[in-house]
């Protein structure tokens, strides 16, 4: 077990009298990689803000990469996280060339406007760029790309700053069936890596859950159904309470989950 990279501890999010997330302890240690399921509103996303340093809790305590939040400064802190959501994604501007965008990820900012890169900043780049194959891609304006290639582009983009975590909040939603199996192909080779950073990644699909992730977290009304490795918490059981659906949970050979409701 490498040395730990998120703790939080009895923390709970409140909104506008709402409670979206409620009590949560986790952990999360170098060499591990973690997926949380859950329903939509669930507090998948909100627990990804917490932990990308976007959202600070209403209680508890949050540690990040050794530093507790509301006693760092979180601009030092956001450049260390990695980031690809749909939400950063609608803030990028259109022309945006994928070459550009990729290497503002250097800087945690969106838009290039009067910034150098060196060679170096580049050449990381480009490399980053065709790891996800958009190297085809690499003078496209973003507004020009499909989803799938948008999502890729993302990823490529919250590595470049070489992150020691990486956060991917649905990276597979809204694809066809081959994007989504692309994608999730190249996270699994990703996940495998040693050298890759801690990831969390979010998704509402089992089928979405890359081979190569270690751990899980099942989320349902902000409150923590199980945590642990992924072999003994995703259980039909721990599942079905979760969506609140009795389900049947296989896995392939592959390492993949699939899930289905129980045929009555």
């Amino acid at each position: 077990m490498g040395g730990q990279v998120l703790r939080l501890q009895d923390v709970t999010v409140r909104r506008d009298g709402a409670v979206l997330l409620r009590d949560i302890d986790w952990a999360v240690h170098e060499d591990e990689r973690w997926v949380v399921v859950g329903p939509n509103g669930a507090g998948k996303t909100t627990l990804l803000q917490v932990v990308g340093a976007m959202l600070f809790p209403s209680e508890g305590s949050v540690e990040i990469l050794g530093e507790r939040l509301g006693q760092t400064d979180v601009f030092e802190l956001r450049p260390r996280i990695g980031l690809a959501s749909a939400a950063l994604a609608e803030k990028v501007p259109p022309e945006e060339k994928v070459i550009d965008l990729v290497l503002t990820g250097s800087y945690a900012i969106l838009g290039r406007w009067t910034e150098e890169y060196d060679s170096n900043d580049v050449t990381r780049a480009v490399e980053l760029i065709d790891q996800f194959g958009c190297a085809p891609l690499i003078r496209r304006q973003f507004g020009t790309l499909s989803e799938g290639e948008r999502k890729r582009v993302q990823i490529a983009r919250a590595l470049m700053p070489d992150p020691e975590l990486l956060l991917l909040d649905e990276p597979a939603a809204g694809l066809d069936m081959g994007g989504r199996e692309d994608l999730v192909r190249r996270l699994s080779s990703f996940a495998y890596d040693p050298k890759a950073p801690t990831m969390v990644l979010v998704t509402h699909h089992v089928e979405e859950v890359p081979s190569g992730f270690t751990h899980v977290m099942l989320l349902r009304h902000g409150s923590v159904v199980a945590q642990g490795p992924i072999n003994r918490v995703m259980t039909a059981e721990n599942l079905s309470h979760t969506f609140g659906v009795p389900l049947n949970l296989e896995r392939g050979r592959d390492g993949r989950w699939y899930a289905r409701a129980h045929q009555f």
